[in-house]
């Protein structure tokens, strides 16, 4: 090897015995892990897949719980009382309401028993006269006045405008994102965004199906919330890829899925600490809001937040950026340029194995000689070995077995 090529060499073995010396922490602070993204991409589309496959199960046996703002209906709330959902079951079955939603939120004395009913079946004058018995019954379980029953009616038709325009709003917001990627980017990085995006949705749909949380425009709210989120931290991986493809990939240097690599390597401490900033004021919406408080829409809102920011930085890194390299790895320029550099790489590790393999010897006649040492794997080749002489044109020979024992025993006899 040149001296250029072991100085090279002792620096990366210094490089590499300070990150060994390095804590996980602050080589992650530091930008300096080496984790593996791409190259198992299988292995997170894989879990993806597995995931969204239950939820699409789950959606089509059990569909989704859609709230009265979306499906219309009556509900009643009552708050601070002793009332249980089973006292509410009992007064909703006795008043002859099939199939009523009760649940119980919050806790101590901020609980609060929401009742849901479809009455639509019921003409005007039917359904005013079943609301007001509801009401007393409940306040009278309640040991409260009727008054503190909070009422809240909606018809089908404002439920139905609710489904359209939070639709109509989805579809804006994909086509203003593919829009903006496209124009600061290109379209194959604005088709790995959206594929993210859309796994982010079907992710969340698949838990509320599954789960059975119900769905209401807080939710709605929060999706497209979360949404916007998720994107924010795919497009700060994609401008770091961005930029070491102009400074790496172009010259050559890297393939292009090791430049997403190591793209993600490098900002994976900001994309860990902007997800875990903004989970804990989610969990405290959710623990004390909700919870204590008994701020049901903050649960709502709260819930779908979280499930999506979860999966939001989940996509960021798992399904975007790996898509993203496999897409832009098909271009015929990125596949040459990964093929070159893995013959080069293959040629750079035959070489140095050869001279891991080779020794200095000093023939007798005071000329030095390189000698291949025997390979492990053990061959035809193993019992004689090949000298090549110093000398330049000097033609290689075949050491016969009998040179290193004769050459042995004279270095013995004059010893003795």
């Amino acid at each position: 090897m040149s001296s250029a090529e072991i100085t090279q060499s002792s620096d990366l073995s210094l490089d590499a015995q300070s990150v060994r010396g390095e804590s996980v922490w602050t080589r992650l602070y530091n930008g300096r892990t080496s984790l593996s993204f791409v190259g198992k991409r299988r292995r997170w589309y894989t879990i993806s897949a597995t995931v969204i496959l239950i939820g699409i199960i789950a959606l089509g046996v059990r569909g989704l719980n859609f709230g009265i703002e979306f499906i219309g209906g009556t509900s009643w709330d009552v708050t601070n009382t002793s009332l249980t959902v089973s006292q509410a079951r009992s007064v909703m079955t006795d008043l002859g309401i099939k199939q009523p939603t009760i649940v119980s939120l919050g806790s101590g004395k901020s609980t609060t028993i929401e009742v849901q009913a479809d009455l639509s079946a019921l003409n005007s004058n039917a359904k005013a006269q079943t609301i007001n018995n509801v009401t007393n019954a409940l306040a009278a379980k309640a040991h409260t006045q009727a008054e503190k029953v909070s009422l809240n009616d909606v018809g089908p038709t404002w439920g139905g405008e609710v489904t359209t325009k939070a639709l109509e709003a989805l579809v804006g917001f994909f086509v203003a994102i593919s829009l903006y990627i496209t124009v600061r980017f290109e379209l194959k990085m604005a088709i790995a965004a959206l594929v993210a995006v859309a796994h982010d949705l079907l992710v969340t749909v698949g838990i509320y199906a599954l789960v059975g949380f119900e769905v209401t425009p807080a939710t709605v709210i929060a999706v497209l919330t979360i949404l916007g989120y998720s994107l924010y931290d795919t497009i700060v991986v994609f401008d770091r890829v961005q930029e070491n493809v102009k400074a790496l990939v172009n010259p050559g240097r890297l393939s292009y899925a090791d430049a997403v690599d190591l793209s993600m390597n490098q900002v994976l401490m900001r994309s860990l600490n902007t997800s875990i900033v903004a989970i804990i004021p989610i969990l405290s919406v959710l623990l004390i809001g909700a919870e204590l408080l008994g701020a049901t829409t903050l649960q709502q809102f709260g819930l779908a937040l979280f499930i999506g920011l979860t999966t939001g930085a989940y996509s960021s890194l798992f399904i975007a950026s790996p898509l993203l390299a496999t897409i832009k790895g098909r271009e015929p320029r990125y596949k040459a340029l990964a093929q070159r550099l893995t013959q080069k790489e293959a040629s750079k590790e035959a070489k140095l194995k050869v001279a891991k393999g080779t020794t200095l010897k000093t023939a007798p006649n005071g000329q030095a000689v390189t000698i291949s040492e025997p390979n492990e794997v053990g061959d035809a080749s193993s019992d004689e070995s090949m000298v090549t002489t110093s000398s330049t044109g000097a033609k290689p020979k075949l050491v016969d077995p009998s040179y290193r024992s004769s050459n042995t025993r004279a270095k013995r006899q004059r010893r003795r």
